[in-house]
């Protein structure tokens, strides 16, 4: 070969590795933002990554697009390793024509979503797109709707992430929703269906971009986003993070670490970590990182709905997806979001073979004309869809409140939990003890001398005989009363007994439940 093609070969590799030029790499920059290449080089193990589709170029020639040239089509593709394991991703390059999506772009997305199906790997999409690309018309639409298709068609067979690292608009937005887990950066990003300016004319609201549609925005209220990082840097940090604790698909279990911490650890402050009075709050995050390897909890969704905890651990070097209540707000309580929350949680879990473990403080389900208007009813029922369709090992640890409805929510023996526990505080009831003696002794506090000195007797008198882990342990509901500090251990030891469990369904032609 002559050293001419070889150098013609280097200029254009050169060339498509500066991506839109220098002054726009410079712009990036100053924005607080990587480029694509760069966010790729953190992403993937040192020198693992490969591209792909380089060469690719766009075929449009309307409104002066034949005199536009766009180096790799917008998007860098490829593969490499996180942590010695395939992963495949696509970055899309804001500083070639703002990082648009046309045919062609669309097709080097749609190509390595393809091979990551195929060979069984997790993708990764960092969104930073100014949209359609408009001059491509139809082409364009056509391109986010078989991105579409490949999203669902792979969803629930391997890992898909998606970060939005810069704007995210219109049509665009529905790729990352379809997908498993979103990450954020904080002040550089945003996603909305219409933008500020297009609400104002239509409903003469004012709103900024980052208020509508920035990271707290959807980490806080609307829940679409799991994740929120301070930069670049953080997120790409944090999705290796999240890809350690995932199989590469269904077909797998998650990778085992080694731990450094005894399977046999008995850990004291457990046992007083339940205050005496049953209405006062404690941390249940506390309670789970004492628990887990390391007190390692990489926590989910930890900006919404903060009332229910969902997240990521090891026990013993297994990976475990973990759902708790939490007490310190609103009590523990469940409600739409937290709902939504933990099952969509579930539902991951159980598609990529990852434990669950339900640590339970639950007084209900919140009570009020916005939560009943906002249909609880439907809401709550996608939790226990979720579990009892779930067919992974399911552990679940009573620490103090199982109330009514909300103890069958939380993963009972009922909806199929393979194992259930309980410390000495819990209180499993139909509901709290002050409602139920009201109920049941109602007469009796009436017609007595002093009625408040009866209902508060009658009160210990049901929490005695019925609010107590012992009834329910004697119909076999709970499977064992354990010692606080002993919850290591028996978590260790139920994990290593259910490794082997297999759980059969009735087949179905759709599983998923009408929203």
């Amino acid at each position: 070969m002559s050293l001419e093609k070889l150098e013609a070969l280097r200029e254009k590799r050169k060339a498509i590795e500066l991506g839109g030029g220098q002054k726009r790499i410079e712009k990036q920059h100053s924005a607080g933002k990587l480029t694509a290449r760069e966010r790729l080089n953190l992403l993937f193990d040192e020198s693992t990554f490969v591209e792909i589709d380089a060469f690719v170029k766009h075929r449009c020639t309307n409104f002066g697009m034949e005199k536009v040239d766009a180096p790799a089509e917008g998007v860098v593709t490829g593969y490499g390793k996180v942590d010695g394991r395939l992963v495949y991703a696509f970055a899309q390059d804001f500083t070639v024509v703002g990082g648009s999506l046309g045919e062609m772009h669309a097709k080097k997305i749609e190509k390595v979503m393809d091979l990551a199906l195929t060979m069984g790997a997790p993708i990764v999409g960092l969104n930073d797109s100014g949209g359609a690309r408009i001059q491509e018309a139809v082409d364009a639409l056509s391109g986010y709707g078989r991105i579409f298709y490949k999203n669902t068609i792979s969803s629930g067979v391997i890992p898909q992430i998606s970060a939005i690292m810069g704007p995210c608009a219109g049509g665009a937005v529905y790729s990352p929703a379809l997908t498993d887990f979103i990450f954020m950066v904080d002040k550089t990003s945003q996603m909305f269906i219409t933008g500020p300016q297009v609400i104002k004319t239509v409903t003469g609201e004012e709103v900024s971009a980052e208020d509508l549609g920035g990271a707290m925005t959807h980490n806080t209220t609307s829940g679409v986003a799991q994740f929120i990082s301070s930069n670049d840097e953080e997120c790409i940090a944090d999705i290796r993070r999240l890809i350690s604790f995932l199989p590469s698909n269904n077909m797998e279990k998650a990778p085992l670490f080694d731990s450094e911490d005894d399977a046999n650890k008995i850990i004291e402050d457990l046992n007083t970590i339940i205050p005496e009075g049953s209405n006062k709050p404690y941390d249940m995050k506390k309670v789970i990182e004492s628990i887990v390897d390391n007190a390692d909890f990489f926590e989910v969704q930890p900006h919404f709905a903060k009332n229910i905890i969902t997240g990521f651990a090891r026990i013993n070097g297994q990976s475990v997806g973990i759902i708790a209540n939490q007490p310190m707000f609103m009590a523990g309580c469940l409600d739409i979001n937290a709902s939504d929350k933990s099952s969509r949680f579930i539902r991951t879990c159980d598609a990529f073979n990852i434990p669950i473990i339900n640590f339970v403080d639950v007084p209900g389900f919140l009570p009020g004309t916005s939560q009943e208007y906002g249909g609880i009813i439907r809401h709550g029922a996608k939790m226990l869809y979720a579990y009892s369709e779930a067919t992974v090992p399911k552990i679940t640890l009573i620490t103090r409140k199982a109330y009514g409805g909300a103890y069958l929510a939380m993963c009972s023996k009922d909806l199929g939990a393979d194992m259930v526990y309980a410390w000495p505080s819990a209180e499993i009831a139909v509901m709290g003890p002050e409602g139920a003696a009201n109920i049941i002794f109602r007469n009796e506090i009436k017609d007595a001398e002093d009625p408040q000195a009866m209902r508060a007797q009658k009160i210990e008198e049901y929490k005695s005989e019925f609010a107590t882990p012992y009834k329910a342990a004697e119909r076999g509901f709970v499977d064992d009363v354990i010692e606080p500090a002993l919850t290591r251990i028996r978590l260790c030891d139920a994990l290593d007994m259910l490794q082997s469990k297999r759980d059969s369904r009735p087949s179905k032609k759709h599983g998923n439940i009408p929203l």
